[in-house]
């Protein structure tokens, strides 16, 4: 049996679950094809800059829902990972009730669905902002649970994780949720299956306690746990659920706590920046941008009127004037480097000024210049959407660990041993 794995990246962006897989191990990780399109934009930056960066394997630069089955099932995927946009996933029964489900239109997680189905992947490896878990606001955890639903009716396990970047080591507080999903005939899945106490699993033997420690006991005792209905149709007509922060889910059964971590020190703001000779002047910011920052930055309150037409008061708390340089980044957004609230103002010597595309760079965890070649504004706005390379890296780690396992118990299988 082949000691590696056959990886498909889905929304692939800039290449930064290739570039965590590469750093842990090229050979084991071989990614045989990825896709890449921005849909409704002639200039296709992020497919142009992983293209650049990885030349083995097919890379598609090709709107995935017109891509094949028979594509993914001649691919013989492995590991399927990729971070997909967060969307309203609600669902309803098709007019033939044969035919199945109908899912929103629009919704990418679908397509991840139908990869599955073609494929049948051992491991699968997502990422999403952090309110996924929550979505949508009139009916707690919906989105989600379908989710997890489509997993349980494909034979999948699924761990979940929100992981604050900066908690275990590195430069930016970017709270994301990422998603370890694997088939239940494997053996570290029978593994899984077999522990007594299912709390266990996220608080020390499974997939996320191994990588991201915790403390032993949930922050305020919260937990929950619950069942699936087995009609997706009726969770996304009925169902709510509050899903924390961590959790398991085994045959629709749901266990769920709000884990704390056992911090690491992060990587401050002042050891990501770059030398101040290299830093060009029209990064430093004008009198007037100075000022337009101090306001946006500062407590306010503004009357505004809603699109009902009654009048309300919005407000909004002050925020230190520039970031503190001993701490590490705030999340960096689509938006960085414009005048806008959340982007970074860092003083150095006296004088403010934005971050450099490298600086944002580093934030994630990639390599300087990564984005290099396209506008300065899609290099920020590629920042903004990417993920911390190096958590990926922590993953793949783990995720050799479970299959050099796997491996080697299918061998002792087929040998009689």
């Amino acid at each position: 049996m082949n000691k590696n794995l056959n990886v498909v990246e889905l929304f692939a962006g800039v290449g930064g679950f290739r570039l965590g897989f590469e750093k842990a191990d090229k050979e084991y990780f071989q990614t045989v094809w990825a896709n890449q399109w921005e849909p409704s934009k002639k200039a296709q930056d992020a497919f142009e800059c992983y293209s650049k960066h990885f030349t083995e394997g097919e890379v598609s630069n090709e709107d995935i829902t017109t891509v094949p089955n028979s594509k993914f099932d001649e691919l013989k995927i492995d590991l399927l990972a990729g971070g997909f946009p967060c969307q309203d996933y609600s669902v309803s029964r098709s007019l033939n009730n044969e035919q199945g489900i109908n899912g929103k239109k629009g919704v990418l997680f679908w397509e991840i669905k139908r990869v599955l189905e073609s494929s049948h992947p051992k491991y699968v490896l997502l990422e999403n902002v952090d309110r996924l878990i929550k979505s949508p606001s009139k009916q707690r955890g919906r989105d989600f649970a379908i989710m997890l639903a489509v997993f349980r009716d494909l034979d999948y396990i699924v761990e979940w994780r929100v992981i604050n970047a900066s908690e275990y080591g590195y430069a930016q507080r970017r709270r994301r949720v990422f998603i370890f999903a694997y088939k239940k005939n494997l053996s570290y899945a029978k593994q899984q299956m077999n522990i007594r106490n299912k709390e266990d699993i996220l608080f020390k033997k499974g997939f996320f306690a191994k990588v991201f420690p915790v403390q032993a006991i949930p922050y305020k005792g919260r937990r929950a746990s619950g069942t699936l209905p087995t009609d997706i149709v009726e969770i996304s007509d009925r169902y709510a659920f509050g899903f924390h922060p961590a959790g398991v889910m085994i045959d629709g059964e749901i266990y769920t706590v709000h884990p704390e971590p056992i911090e690491k020190l992060p990587i401050p703001l002042k050891d990501i920046l770059l030398p101040e000779e290299q830093v060009e002047e029209e990064y430093y910011l004008t009198d007037t941008a100075i000022e337009k920052f101090g306001y946006l930055r500062g407590p306010k309150k503004i009357e505004r009127t809603s699109a009902e037409g009654h009048k309300y008061i919005y407000s909004e708390g002050g925020m230190s004037p520039t970031d503190d340089l001993n701490l590490p980044g705030r999340t960096m957004l689509t938006s960085e480097g414009t005048v806008n609230r959340s982007t970074h103002i860092v003083e150095v010597n006296g004088r403010k000024r934005f971050l450099t595309p490298i600086e944002c760079e580093r934030l994630n965890g990639f390599d300087d210049n990564w984005t290099e070649g396209m506008p300065k504004r899609m290099r920020y706005f590629c920042m903004g959407n990417a993920l911390v390379v190096d958590l990926i890296r922590d993953m793949a780690v783990k995720i050799k660990e479970i299959d050099l396992i796997e491996i080697e118990e299918s061998t002792q299988i087929k040998l009689g041993i």
